[in-house]
């Protein structure tokens, strides 16, 4: 029997808000020639501007940077979303997707970085340690925890590393508050807080993973999942 097309309709709704409107706004393409994979590629290019925009420093670029990174946040959620209802999902599409998602984030934190260190040679407050390898300390954990997340999706399925979810919002949710960030100046305590806080859930992540990898295989899962 012919399995029924994916559409709108019959796909279950995104839980949170972003996620609901990248769909509203990616439903106009399914029968065009524009794939998911456009979609990241726009993602990334989008978020390498944002990291590169905050390297500069700055109050004007930094806060351009911090509103590209924002839109580069949303447009992550379009990929998925077209995937779903359109039906072209892939697993090489999905691993695309998890490598962009990982680099921009990646570069973001060396991004405050490097503008943490322009305002140090301006005359802001020393560091006892180089803000740009803080921001190489964060954004490593946070590869890794990308790297981690991605084994244990492909033997636990989507559902293994599923975010925690609150009216409408999720964890990542967070990086829509960079403006405010860049706006108020809190550049270094921010750069300090992840420079201490990914590390240490990525240990926690690794405590998960190594729990995970010694668990029996259970049932098979899907492995054509989407961001």
């Amino acid at each position: 029997m012919k399995s029924r097309p994916q559409t709108p309709n019959n796909v279950p709704a995104p839980r949170t808000w972003d996620a609901r409107l990248a769909r509203r706004l990616v439903t106009p393409l399914i029968d065009t020639p524009v794939t998911p994979n456009h979609l990241t590629t726009l993602r990334l290019l989008i978020g390498l501007a944002g990291a590169l925009c905050l390297a500069r420093g700055g109050f004007a670029w930094t806060n351009a940077g911090a509103l590209l990174i924002v839109l580069s946040n949303f447009v992550d959620h379009t990929d998925g979303e077209l995937a779903r209802i359109s039906g072209k999902t892939s697993r090489i599409g999905h691993f695309y997707d998890l490598a962009a998602d990982a680099l921009v984030t990646v570069l973001l934190f060396l991004g405050f970085g490097f503008a943490a260190a322009a305002a140090r040679g301006a005359g802001a407050t020393p560091f006892v340690v180089s803000p740009v390898l803080m921001g190489a300390a964060a954004g490593i954990a946070v590869a890794l925890i990308f790297f981690l997340r991605m084994r244990i999706e492909e033997k636990e399925g989507k559902a293994g590393t599923k975010q925690a979810s609150m009216g409408g919002f999720e964890t990542e949710d967070v990086l829509y508050l960079l403006p405010i960030v860049t706006l108020t100046g809190s550049i270094t305590p921010f750069l300090v807080a992840a420079a201490i806080g990914a590390p240490l859930f990525a240990v926690w992540v690794v405590i998960d993973y190594r729990r995970v990898m010694r668990r029996p295989q259970g049932a098979a899962h899907t492995r054509l999942n989407v961001g």
